[in-house]
């Protein structure tokens, strides 16, 4: 059963009202007929399975039959802060950590990112996003995690501020471990600090200590900067049981 995401306002009564590129995916793309099955969800925390009732040009009307509660979203609220890397590394970086359960995905320039966006980058947020939403209809996520605009590191910093922990995996630490760090943690929400190819500067680092970000170890192994992001999020998951 083929699931899409709707903003809530399209969902009245027993009724819900599905336009735009999901009614197109509908119609051309997946063909479906009246009486068909189609699972919906709005972010409230709930799925809705509904029976195609109409179908027009442009519009697909479906009656509710069925409800529960989405259990794929984790208790904790991970947000990637990633070091924009080149080609279509991004894309990757994207699909993987949201079918893994991330929250939030924010991009971001550090010293040594090397990639031009050269005034595309609505473009590319608009490409990420999509990819985001695909990645959460594969996994049948609950929401459909965001992938914020492109900011400076410093911007970055002080946005995590808001998180309960916040982590940075650096090389030349070789002690703090997450399981370490997870073992004492209370809180709702963690940043993750990932950086592009060449890795963050010592300056970065120091800042990030500075601001209460941890230094942690991934393993004796240097990882991909899109390797790296999914990987800190399996073993934070999996530490935390959710």
């Amino acid at each position: 059963m083929s699931k899409f995401f709707i903003s809530s306002d399209l969902i009245k009564d027993d009724k819900v009202f599905i336009d735009g590129e999901n009614a197109n995916h509908i119609i051309n793309a997946l063909r479906c007929k009246i009486g068909e099955k189609i699972e919906v969800s709005s972010g409230d925390g709930y799925d809705y399975v509904c029976k195609i009732e109409e179908i027009s040009k442009n519009i697909v009307v479906a009656k509710i039959i069925d409800f529960f509660s989405n259990e794929s979203e984790p208790d904790i609220k991970i947000t990637l802060y990633q070091g924009l890397p080149k080609s279509e590394k991004m894309e990757l970086i994207i699909q993987k950590c949201v079918e893994l359960g991330v929250d939030e995905i924010v991009p971001v320039v550090t010293d040594r990112v090397i990639v031009k966006l050269s005034g595309k980058e609505d473009k590319k947020i608009t490409r990420w996003n999509k990819i985001s939403e695909a990645a959460a209809k594969q996994s049948r996520r609950g929401k459909i995690p965001t992938v914020q605009p492109i900011i400076s590191f410093n911007d970055a910093i002080k946005q995590a501020s808001k998180n309960n922990l916040n982590i940075i995996p650096y090389e030349k630490e070789q002690k703090n471990g997450i399981k370490n760090i997870i073992n004492t943690f209370k809180g709702k929400s963690i940043g993750v600090f990932i950086g592009p190819e060449g890795g963050f500067s010592e300056k970065e680092i120091e800042i990030a200590i500075k601001n209460d970000i941890t230094p942690i170890t991934l393993g004796k192994r240097i990882l991909r900067t899109e390797t790296a992001g999914f990987i800190t999020t399996a073993i934070l998951l999996y530490e935390l049981e959710v």
